[in-house]
């Protein structure tokens, strides 16, 4: 009885670790105005930060597996939460006017602490997952969005009142402050699940199903850290708008996003999911095009929240989906389709940065209304592939 209890409360205080991701994965974008590039037309430098950060999640697929083994969880989590907190005190010293590429390492940085947390989190909460699929994830993007939306507004707050090394000095704070909780927790030993080589996980994309869900979670996320990565550049140069009101803005993106995924779990189960997807496309292509053609702040504000609220409810589909094709967890499994995704959606932001450059900061709303499209196409190949699944089962 008190093994199983300590096992619920670690899995709690490892889930409470995406609250930190939210913050590492989305302070790129809104710390972008603090370092000046809102008044420059440098964009290909933005995509070398998040190619930086793509960097980072990359190399934790191989550093994670050997520290959960020889370290415990409890350690992992807090290597990685005190990893992120050094990355951002570097990046305070290495701020501008110091050579962009000093802070390129500074995403790497973030960027495996990022993959090393998620890693430790998904082995930790595997016990609390099986016992509440749905409730696990759905709390699990909460936090993560909860903590996109305090980075969000802590900066924009900040933004006059504090320098961007100050900034990101009290950033350091947070994960700091957790890393130092996960040294103290007290975590049960889980056996560690043999690290997939990369011919196995190949191997396990072979399944028709696998493919699509990790491509819809690949473009979807996607589509979501396109308009997280570069919205306040895109309000700032595109309508003149401050760069605290644009990041303020941003922060009303994550509002839009984490309150339409809460309001999406109430309603899934009272109403068609062909009829929602259909309004949510629809809503966020019109959202983009809103964005794309609008001249005025009120205009850009209904295009935001029609945009967050038009991608919440895509998300818990998914999971909905995953969970009924793969009901028995695999840590390593579901760690990388949700790598993927981290893959996905900062490789989009990433590629901005060099369209940008060529094409100009319209391209930035063209991206994730093509994306929209491209996830109304895969879903419906995933409701085809299902059908054909059933049927093929039945013979």
């Amino acid at each position: 009885m008190e093994r199983g209890t300590l096992n619920t409360a670690g899995s709690r205080k490892a889930l409470a670790g995406f609250f930190v991701s939210g913050i590492m994965l989305a302070f790129l974008g809104a710390i972008l105005p603090s370092w000046g590039h809102h008044v420059t037309s440098d964009y290909a430098t933005i995509g070398w930060y998040f190619t930086g950060m793509i960097a980072g999640v990359m190399g934790s697929v191989w550093l994670s597996p050997p520290l959960l083994a020889k370290r415990g969880i409890g350690w992992t989590l807090a290597f990685a939460c005190g990893l992120s907190s050094a990355a951002f005190v570097y990046l305070a010293f290495v701020s501008p006017p110091f050579s962009s590429w000093w802070r390129v390492f500074g995403m790497m940085l973030i960027g495996l602490a990022a993959g090393v947390l998620h890693t430790a989190i998904f082995h930790a909460i595997s016990p609390m997952y099986r016992h509440d699929p749905a409730a696990t994830i759905n709390l699990a993007g909460m936090l993560f969005g909860l903590g996109c939306l305090t980075v969000a507004l802590l900066i924009s707050g900040t933004f006059y009142a504090y320098t961007a090394p100050a900034i990101l000095a009290w950033l350091a704070v947070i994960p700091g402050l957790f890393g130092w909780l996960y040294v103290r927790a007290q975590f049960t030993p889980l056996p560690i699940p043999d690290h997939p080589p990369l011919k196995a996980v190949f191997a396990e994309l072979r399944s028709p199903g696998a493919v699509l869900f990790s491509l819809l979670l690949f473009f979807q996320f996607g589509n979501e850290w396109a308009i997280a990565g570069w919205l306040p550049m895109f309000l700032s140069q595109r309508l003149g708008i401050s760069p605290a009101t644009s990041i303020l803005m941003l922060a009303m993106y994550w509002f839009a996003l984490l309150i339409g995924r809460v309001v999406a779990q109430w309603i899934l189960p009272r109403a068609r999911h062909g009829r929602i997807l259909g309004l949510s496309v629809l809503a966020s292509m019109l959202g983009c095009v809103l964005l794309m053609a609008t001249d005025n702040r009120s205009g850009a504000i209904i295009g935001i929240l029609l945009i967050g609220g038009s991608f919440a409810p895509i998300y818990p589909l998914v999971v909905e989906k995953i969970g009924n094709r793969f009901p028995y967890y695999h840590p390593g499994f579901y760690n990388g389709i949700f790598s993927l995704a981290i893959a996905g959606g900062l490789l989009a932001p990433c590629t901005l940065g060099f369209f940008a450059s060529v094409w100009g900061i319209r391209v930035v709303m063209g991206l994730p209304l093509a994306g929209s499209t491209v996830v109304c196409v895969l879903l419906i190949l995933l409701s085809l592939e299902a059908r054909l699944s059933a049927s093929t089962l039945k013979r």
